[in-house]
């Protein structure tokens, strides 16, 4: 987006709020389901904790729209609108204009810098379609705004369209970036931290569960864990990488464990310090977000002690970052929003084993499926193009073909609900604009569409179903991969129990609210805000 279109979407104004916070901290666990909440937080004792019985906790927030993945989570979380609006509906899609897959981040006129590393590509925040809360804190307030994560689309959806230091892990894992978008040869205070901190010092580290053994529910090594390599199934986990060296292995090991978290908090918290977030006129703005959950939850699940033991480190990593905050910005001088980009679905064996309709979906046999149905129609050779998670892309001018014809469609699409752990299939033109409808998974799909970038099909799995191959993954309409917590503490902030149906597109316009300002958004300030 050009800086005048950006501009154009601010349309900001100043609310009558009183002595707002020095800075506005914004926290996207990954793949944080809310029923964590309920059963880990008896363990806590720090900072999760202390926004669960200091904060104001919304029990019933969810993601109303389809496809719950990363890059559309931390796109609504970030804008206050859904995917229709900002357009970001998948972490990558097919490119018509290019013919090929793109990520939410991939933008060929920019160029990304490495922080004592030779990168190569460009990313930034140029496909989504509509300003952040950063965006609208800066142009409105001259915000300080850092954002921060493993992942690049992350970050970057957090950190919007500019900002002081927007930091992310490189697709090899072994040192941190930037693009020259937010800054031409990197930020000094960024590198002096990492330099001080090498990814390497975690070498030779034990993962052993940190909470006494009675407090872990169902087995250490359940059926369909798909741990990385060189890890079993059960604790202990040591980082050493399978040729017990720094190495590939090691960094993907590294990710996967609670002390990748934990530096990422150190670097937020060095952060504010050297950038001096909070001591400047107005509000400042911390973006985090926290992955590490989210590629644990992959390999494990739910239901693992790894994923219960990644919530006990990460409740201690948001307190000493919380402890930090009072002591650099001040007590009762920031406030913090927390949620999650989206939840996970349990591994469909375990489901299975329990008797309960599951499975894993052959996307190839679903994509040959479809080729039968076309090929006595429209000819030999190759109909569609790729299916990218729930969207089918077909070659160009096949499906207007399709929809021209009322018994090759519907033969096309009961082709798809035909398939295993298929509940739903819409055409496009079908959920174009229907964000209205009172059919829910039909409001669903219409939220997560847009126009030019979805697919020319779209589909919904069953609940417990999904189109992977190991471990567990997210991105249905189902109440494991929507329903998420939403937590706010800090300055402004009413304490308490809330039972409002919201969801995470109500983060940014409650913490702009509290800042002092109105954010044109579809979502909205909650009644915490005092």
């Amino acid at each position: 987006m050009t800086a005048a279109a950006i501009a154009a979407l601010l349309s900001l104004s100043t609310t009558a709020a009183v002595t707002p916070p020095k800075l506005a901290v914004v926290i996207v666990v990954d793949q944080m389901r809310a029923d964590y909440v309920d059963r880990f937080n008896a363990e806590w004792t720090a900072g999760l904790k202390r926004m669960v019985t200091q904060g104001a906790w919304y029990q019933q927030a969810a993601y109303p729209y389809l496809t719950t993945v990363t890059c559309a989570g931390h796109a609504t979380v970030s804008t206050g609108s859904f995917p229709h609006v900002h357009g970001v509906f998948q972490n990558a899609w097919w490119d018509r204009d290019a013919r090929k897959q793109v990520t939410c981040t991939e933008d060929p006129s920019a160029k990304d810098v490495g922080y004592g590393i030779p990168v190569t590509g460009g990313d930034s925040a140029y496909r989504l379609q509509v300003p952040t809360f950063t965006d609208q804190m800066r142009t409105s307030r001259q915000a300080h705004v850092v954002s921060l994560s493993i992942k690049a689309r992350s970050a970057i959806m957090l950190g919007g369209h500019g900002g002081d230091a927007i930091t992310w892990l490189t697709d090899t894992l072994d040192g941190w970036e930037t693009a020259a978008g937010y800054s031409e040869k990197g930020v000094p205070a960024v590198k002096a931290f990492i330099d001080a901190n090498p990814l390497a010092a975690d070498f030779g580290k034990t993962w052993e569960r940190s909470l006494p053994a009675a407090s872990y529910s169902g087995a250490d090594d359940a059926p369909g864990e798909a741990p990385p390599l060189g890890w079993t199934r059960s604790f202990p986990h040591v980082l050493k990488g399978t040729a017990d060296k720094v190495d590939g292995s090691y960094f993907s090991q590294w990710e996967r464990s609670p002390f990748a978290d934990a530096y990422v908090g150190r670097f937020a918290a060095a952060l504010v310090q050297s950038l001096q977030l909070g001591k400047h006129d107005g509000t400042d703005v911390l973006a985090i977000s926290f992955s590490s959950p989210d590629l644990v939850g992959h390999a494990f699940g739910p239901r693992s002690h790894e994923v219960q033991d990644m919530y006990a480190h990460l409740d201690k990593t948001i307190g000493t970052l919380f402890d930090q905050l009072d002591t650099i910005v001040g007590k009762d001088q920031w406030v913090a929003g927390l949620t999650a980009d989206h939840g996970v679905t349990p591994i469909p064996e375990q489901l299975v084993a329990e008797g309960k309709d599951a499975g894993r979906i052959n996307g190839g046999a679903l994509v040959d499926a479809v080729e039968q149905v076309l090929k006595p129609a429209l000819g030999d050779g190759r109909h569609i193009v790729v299916l990218n998670t729930n969207d089918l892309y077909f070659e160009p001018g096949v499906y207007t073909k399709i929809i021209q014809s009322r018994e090759l469609t519907t033969a096309v699409i009961s082709a798809i609900q035909s398939r295993p752990g298929i509940q739903r299939a819409f055409r496009s033109e079908e959920i174009r604009g229907a964000d209205k409808s009172k059919d829910p998974l039909v409001r669903a799909a219409a939220l997560s569409y847009f126009p030019g970038r979805s697919g020319d099909i779209v589909f919904a799995t069953k609940p417990g179903w999904m189109v992977s191959g190991g471990g567990t993954t997210h991105g249905s309409a189902s109440a494991d991969d929507q329903r998420v917590p939403i937590l706010f503490y800090g300055r402004g902030v009413k304490p308490g129990k809330y039972q409002d149906a919201v969801t995470p597109a109500d983060v940014a316009p409650t913490l702009a609210a509290i800042s002092g300002l109105t954010m044109k958004a579809e979502g909205h300030p909650l009644a915490c805000v005092q």
